[in-house]
């Protein structure tokens, strides 16, 4: 047998086996830098993460005292829906606050919104609770351990008593709907949300100049920055007729407008634009447990995305000028009591605008209101057609107890099925 000699292939010359080597470590270089490049990234979008989540302050206090009255909170009827409470504080204190005042030791709630999200998610209703309205407060915990008596007191007095808890417990007496869950969001941190979307644009008839909310700007359309915006939601004896309602109308189209905002600008498809406002939003909230971290409010807005603007719907509970003391509210009857039911139950509520020169709100001979009134330091207006005017754009407040969009002569009118309250919704809010 013959022994056979093969020569040397291509690969095998010293060439060849030079660049096999120059090959393999160039792919491991290459295979180096890929690793390092996505542990980078992954490392920086960690960091946003950790940093975002961070930013979110932790509602434990609230949370322990409210577990203390369990027994006595609502029950949820409806699973999915949910009721959050949203808070703006009036303190003084804190990061940029102090311009606003002195710091009396004492806080309340400047705003106070209950949002309601649907169970399917197809809309949100957000209903203003006036400051000024008379309420049951509960015995509270003062921040010193102490508690306060149960009292007929005004409602942001609830916020100065015990804090979050004792406004959450405030409320779901009144309502009788649960709170699931609740934020609280500072001047500095509303302003900073306003500037994180570069602005939100609202359409004055008249020009402003209030020199106690620092605002002055021209009639017309203007873009707010958040300093300005801030003023604006405050200001009230400068705009309107000086009512808290009015102010709270205000601030209702305003949230409306930077609800388009954020979604006009694709904001929440864009992570450059994303980012400030995340950063803002989060170092401004203060939230219960259940939210306090970014895969909570994730879980909790990631369905809202798709609800239409006209369902994203902003009102104030009915109410009317105290019957003892004209600058305080009361509740209007039982039209409130209809709303809080229907926001229980999870059931539709339906908006219509308001008259901006509507005249002050009448009664009947025997006492039952003919109207729904609102008003705040005697100014009072009222929901009331008249002939010029198109009925779908009014509501008004029947004798039979129910809300209808038909005028008040109409003898074919049938109680809706949907009842009308005054507001506005995000649709609205555009500057036209």
């Amino acid at each position: 047998m013959t022994d056979s000699t093969y020569g040397p292939g291509a690969g095998a010359s010293p060439s060849g086996l030079a660049a096999r080597r120059r090959r393999r470590r160039w792919l491991r270089y290459a295979g180096v830098a890929t690793a390092v490049v996505v542990l980078a990234a992954g490392g920086a979008g960690w960091a946003v993460y950790r940093k975002l989540d961070g930013n979110i302050t932790e509602d434990t206090d609230a949370a322990a005292e409210l577990a203390r009255y369990e027994k006595e909170r609502p029950t949820p009827l409806v699973h999915d829906a949910q009721n959050i409470l949203l808070i703006g504080s009036d303190t003084r204190t804190g990061r940029g606050n102090r311009k606003y005042g002195r710091d009396l030791g004492t806080q309340r709630s400047d705003t106070t919104i209950l949002l309601h999200l649907a169970a399917d998610r197809q809309s949100a209703t957000a209903v203003s609770l006036p400051r000024d309205l008379m309420v049951q407060v509960p015995s509270c915990r003062r921040p010193d351990g102490s508690r306060t008596r149960a009292q007929f007191a005004q409602f942001n007095w609830a916020f100065e008593f015990g804090g979050t808890a004792c406004t959450i417990r405030t409320v779901e007496k009144l309502t009788n709907i649960r709170v699931d869950h609740h934020m609280v969001v500072d001047f500095a941190g509303f302003k900073d949300m306003v500037d994180a979307v570069d602005g939100v644009q609202v359409c004055l008839k008249k020009p402003v100049d209030d020199s106690a909310a620092k605002l002055r700007l021209p009639a017309g359309r203007q873009t707010l920055n958040g300093e300005q915006a801030l003023g604006f939601v405050r200001a009230r004896k400068s705009l309107g007729n000086g009512s808290d309602t009015e102010r709270m109308d205000r601030q209702q189209e305003f949230l409306g407008a930077l609800v388009n905002k954020v979604r006009g600008n694709d904001v929440l498809l864009n992570p450059v634009k994303l980012y400030p406002v995340l950063d803002a939003a989060t170092s401004s909230l203060t939230t219960d447990p259940g939210i306090a971290s970014l895969r909570g409010l994730y879980e909790l807005v990631r369905g809202l995305r798709n609800i239409p603007t006209e369902r994203v719907q902003f009102l104030t509970v009915p109410r009317r000028s105290y019957t003892y003391d004209a600058n305080r509210d009361e509740l209007v009857e039982p039209a409130a009591d209809e709303l809080f039911t229907r926001l229980r139950q999870d059931e539709p509520v339906q908006v219509a605008r308001v008259r901006p020169d509507a005249s002050a709100a009448s009664t009947t001979s025997d006492g039952d209101e003919s109207s729904y009134e609102n008003g705040d330091d005697g100014g009072e207006y009222e929901e009331e057609d008249d002939s010029g005017e198109e009925a779908e754009d009014y509501a008004a407040y029947e004798d039979d107890g129910e809300w209808s969009d038909e005028k008040p002569d109409d003898p074919t009118h049938t109680p809706s099925p949907a009842p009308t309250f005054r507001g506005n919704t995000a649709a609205g809010s555009t500057c036209t």
